[in-house]
C-alpha cells in the first residue's frame, strides 16, 4: 500500500532533519570554536615540550610560559600579550612558538585563530607601506573581532622596513578597545636575528669564564636587548613607538647552542624518522661547525641544518 503523499513528506522532513542534526554535531565535534574549551592552554603539556623538546633555552622556556599563563588565566588582562624573541637562526625562536601554538590551539600553527607573517614574504616592498600597513590594521581588527584570543606571529622582524609595525601599536596598547573591538587577549609575538650578537658574546664570556649558561640572567640581557634594536636601522623596530613606550612585555634572548645541545636535536631527528642509533648522534654533532676555532664551544647555526646532516646518513 503507497504512503499518503503527507506521511511522505512528514517522513522525508524527518529524515532530513535527522542528516542535519547529525552533520550539525560532527560539524560541531570537528570544528575549531574560538571558546575556553577549545582554546585552552595545557600548562603541562607546553612545560613539558619545553623540557623536553626545546634545548639550551632556560630563560626562553620560563619567561615565555609564565607570561603566557599569567596572561590567559586574568580574566580582563590590562594590555595584549607581546613578546619579542631574539637570537640567532637555529636556536629555536621559530620552535617555540610552534610549540605554544601547539599547545594553545587545537590546530596548532595552521589553526584559524593563528596568523603567521614572514617580512619577505607579506611585505616585500617598501615603496607598498602604507597599504601595507592598512591590510595589517584590517586583518587584525577582522580576526580578533572573530576571536579575541588570537595569536600574530611576525617572523623576520630583522627584514622588516623601519616604520611598518607601527600600525599595530593601537592593538598593543593599555586601552579596553580600538574602534568597539578588545584586544587584550590577543598574543604579539615577534621574532628576530638583531641583538644575537651580544646575546652569543655574553654566552660566551660566561662559558670561557667557567660558569654555565644556566647562570646567565634575563636581567642581564632584556634592556640591552631592547635599546640594541630600537637602534638598529636596519631592524625592523628601528625608533619604534612601540619600543618608545614600552608595549614590549618581554624582550626574550635565545642562547646559542653547545655540543649537547646538537647531540638533543639529532637525537629527536632521529626519533622524528623511527631511528634509534646513539652510536652516529655524536659523528653528525661533530659535523656541524663550531666556534670559537680553538674551543669549539658553540655551534654556528645552532640545530638549523640537524636535518640535512641526518639525510647524509641514511
Amino acid at each position: 500500500m503507497a504512503m499518503p503523499i503527507s506521511g511522505f513528506i512528514i517522513a522525508t522532513l524527518v529524515a532530513l532533519v535527522g542528516v542535519y542534526m547529525g552533520m550539525s554535531i560532527y560539524s560541531n565535534y570537528n570544528c575549531e570554536c574560538c571558546d575556553n574549551k577549545r582554546i585552552s592552554l595545557d600548562v603541562k603539556g607546553l612545560e613539558e615540550d619545553f623540557k623536553s623538546r626545546l634545548f639550551g633555552q632556560h630563560i626562553a622556556s620560563e619567561v615565555i610560559l609564565k607570561a603566557v599563563k599569567g596572561s590567559l588565566s586574568t580574566p580582563n588582562p590590562k594590555k595584549s600579550l607581546t613578546m619579542s624573541l631574539h637570537g640567532y637562526s637555529g636556536t629555536g625562536k621559530n620552535f617555540a612558538s610552534q610549540l605554544l601554538a601547539q599547545n594553545l590551539y587545537k590546530n596548532g600553527l595552521t589553526s584559524q585563530y593563528c596568523h603567521v607573517f614572514t617580512a619577505t614574504l607579506h611585505f616585500p616592498h617598501v615603496q607598498l607601506i602604507d597599504q601595507y600597513q592598512n591590510d595589517l590594521r584590517k586583518w587584525i581588527r577582522g580576526n580578533v573581532t572573530l576571536c579575541p584570543r588570537s595569536m600574530f606571529i611576525f617572523d623576520e622582524m630583522d627584514k622588516m622596513h623601519p616604520g611598518l609595525i607601527n600600525a599595530i601599536k593601537p592593538f598593543l596598547d593599555y586601552t579596553n578597545e580600538v574602534d568597539k573591538v578588545d584586544y587584550r587577549k590577543a598574543i604579539f609575538i615577534f621574532l628576530s636575528n638583531t641583538g644575537g650578537d651580544k646575546i652569543n658574546e655574553l654566552t660566551l664570556s660566561f662559558l670561557m669564564s667557567g660558569k654555565k649558561r644556566e647562570s646567565i640572567k634575563l636581567s642581564e640581557l632584556e634592556e640591552e636587548l631592547s635599546m640594541t634594536v630600537f637602534n638598529n636601522s636596519n631592524s625592523g623596530f628601528w625608533q619604534t613607538t612601540l619600543i618608545q613606550t614600552n608595549l614590549i612585555d618581554h624582550f626574550i634572548p635565545f642562547l646559542p647552542l653547545e655540543f649537547e645541545h646538537v647531540m638533543s636535536c639529532v637525537r629527536a631527528e632521529l626519533k622524528s624518522r623511527g631511528v634509534t642509533n646513539e652510536s652516529i648522534v655524536a659523528t653528525i654533532a661533530s659535523s656541524m661547525v663550531y666556534y670559537p676555532k680553538e674551543e669549539k664551544l658553540l655551534s654556528v647555526k645552532g640545530c638549523k641544518t640537524v636535518a640535512s646532516k641526518v639525510n647524509l646518513y641514511f
